[in-house]
């Protein structure tokens, strides 16, 4: 299917039925929404029950690598937001590492009504920097919102995150052992990446379908 944003169109892609709760996946910085990992967890969300859309940001999708800034990224974010909530009566904002962030600053920054936030790797610490982003933007989000991170992430170090979590209206963090940042473990963890990859995403889908209900009939 094709989004429209103001100067363009990029493509996003549906797994599942529709349905009263729908799920917004924003890929990474690194690969678009063509990418195994977004892949393997758009359709994994759909076989529980979820509707799914990824998208690819404006830079992806014209074959470049460096990202657009945070306003062009947000433009982009929001249009597939709200073709998404065009299908479903509330959307969960969820995202791969900068994916998830933008999505943050979507819903708390600039109020879009986001059911749900989840953050696979949320990059609080910027590569190659030892300083964490500011997060005063999360705390504006009354909608629960869900943070992974693998024990290995330097980006989203546990026990930072563990820090910003609580201090959100509604946060929990699911502590990955032995992840990275894409959750990869090392050889001698006994589980094998997808499994912990599709325990990640079930864990994912068990709190949409547990915390973001959809509305009372009539509402």
């Amino acid at each position: 299917m094709k989004i429209s944003y103001d100067g363009g169109t990029v493509t996003g892609v549906a797994a599942g039925e529709p349905g009263p709760i729908g799920v917004l996946l924003a890929h990474g910085a690194g690969a678009g929404q063509n990418h195994p990992w977004i892949i393997h967890v758009r359709d994994r969300l759909a076989r529980r029950g979820l509707f799914v859309m990824s998208f690819d940001y404006r830079y992806t999708e014209a074959g470049r690598k460096a990202p657009d800034r945070m306003p062009m990224l947000l433009t982009v974010h929001r249009a597939a937001a709200d073709a998404l909530a065009g299908e479903c009566d509330r959307v969960v904002l969820a995202g791969k590492s900068m994916g998830g962030r933008v999505g943050s600053h979507l819903a708390g920054d600039e109020g879009w009504p986001a059911a749900g936030l989840i953050y696979f790797g949320y990059p609080l610490v910027p590569m190659g920097k030892r300083e964490p982003r500011p997060t005063d933007h999360l705390a504006a989000i009354a909608a629960p919102q869900l943070f992974f991170a693998g024990t290995r992430d330097r980006l989203s170090p546990p026990d930072v995150i563990a820090s910003v979590a609580a201090a959100v209206p509604d946060g929990i963090l699911v502590v990955v052992e032995d992840g990275d940042h894409s959750f990869k473990v090392l050889q001698r963890n006994p589980k094998t990446n997808e499994q912990v990859l599709d325990e990640v995403v079930d864990d994912a889908a068990r709190w949409i379908h547990t915390r973001v209900s959809p509305p009372a009939r009539g509402s």
